[in-house]
């Protein structure tokens, strides 16, 4: 079983020759038991480098496409933002609004808590994956086949308070919210205007909303979940995630997005700028409009990172046009911070050990 999880395959591929090759370290996640498949894509702009490492099947063996899709969990949230962000430049709703404004009685206290802190997670709203069977992200058995609608999630969530702290708090619920609020202000299914708005636009034919759909695309690597031994968690219902997380894509879909938005493609300029200002988390990051903000010893690099059962996803870019998207399969441990980081840094930074002087 390790000489199939040490397959690796790797592809040079544009104009200029081949970008930065992280397969050494695609190879020690792999090794370290870190994941069971991990895929990269790596540019410069000029240079992309792709590859992925270890098994498409721990079963039937198989080497994982590095063009394969997976599931991009939360970085869903920064389509869902880009969309409102569209929104607000189109003038049918401010980031300063109360979300009572569009959404009268949905939310609790909803008068004083307005679109911007829903999108930075400023709002001190529960999160409703906080709750046992909830969450996407850990093993449910056959209840991970359920359908369920939006406003059973919030039904959920609106059901406990957090304690007025005034800490900041990641909350899923935020992005339901926001999937209701662009269904309200269009009319439209949160996931036809995020396919109309950005997917259609940019050419993105390898990424799509699910909805109850339990399957991925071929060529895909499967998900799993340590049990203690690993269990096949590849199909599910997302629902549960919905636009807080339900999305699937490939590292060079999410590079093209991930381009584009920060480009000033999708939206104002002024949108773009309220985008990128970011408040304190204490997380290890800073928190933009649907955006994560990084600090590497050579500077901030942009992006969104995901998690749901069987995948994990990277999806980083800096203003100086390089990017690293990433996803990785977790086998008996998700891979480390410093794994995850000690490629960034290598990639954006031009080598682990450099420091910004």
């Amino acid at each position: 079983m390790q000489t199939m999880m040490n397959v690796l395959v790797a592809t040079a591929v544009a104009a200029g020759g081949q970008g930065v090759d992280v397969r050494g370290d695609l190879e020690k996640i792999v090794a370290g038991d870190g994941a069971t498949a991990a895929l990269a894509r790596v540019s410069d702009g000029e240079r992309t480098w792709t590859g992925a490492a270890g098994v498409r099947d721990i079963k039937r063996g198989g080497r994982p496409s590095p063009g394969g899709y997976f599931r991009i969990g939360s970085v869903t949230k920064t389509f869902v933002a880009t969309v409102v962000l569209q929104l607000v430049d189109e003038g049918e709703v401010r980031l300063d609004d109360p979300i009572d404004k569009h959404l009268p009685g949905l939310v609790p206290g909803g008068e004083q808590i307005t679109v911007r802190q829903l999108l930075n997670h400023t709002s001190h709203l529960y999160d409703y994956m906080s709750e046992p069977g909830y969450s996407t992200n850990r093993w449910r058995g056959d209840a991970r086949f359920r359908s369920y609608q939006p406003r059973e999630l919030l039904k959920m969530a609106f059901a406990k308070k957090l304690p007025d702290d005034g800490k900041w708090r990641y909350s899923n619920t935020n992005y339901v919210v926001l999937g209701l609020l662009v269904e309200k202000l269009t009319g439209n299914p949160y996931g036809e205007e995020v396919e109309r708005r950005i997917l259609h636009p940019l050419k993105l034919r390898r990424t799509l909303v699910p909805g109850n759909r339990a399957g991925l695309p071929s060529p895909h690597a499967k998900g799993y979940e340590p049990m203690p031994d690993l269990v096949d968690a590849t199909r599910m219902n997302p629902s549960l995630d919905w636009a807080a997380g339900e999305m699937i894509s490939t590292t060079a879909d999410l590079e093209r997005f991930m381009s584009a938005l920060l480009g000033g493609e999708l939206i104002s300029k002024k949108s773009l700028q309220a985008m990128r200002t970011t408040v304190n988390t204490g997380e290890g990051f800073s928190y933009g409009l649907g955006l994560q903000a990084y600090q590497l010893p050579c500077g901030t690099v942009w992006g969104h990172s995901g998690e749901l059962i069987g995948y994990l996803t990277f999806a980083f870019r800096s203003d100086s046009g390089k990017s690293m998207n990433l996803s990785i399969n977790p086998s008996t441990r998700n891979p480390s911070t410093e794994e995850v980081m000690g490629m960034a840094i290598k990639v954006f930074c031009g080598t682990a050990d450099q420091r910004r002087s």
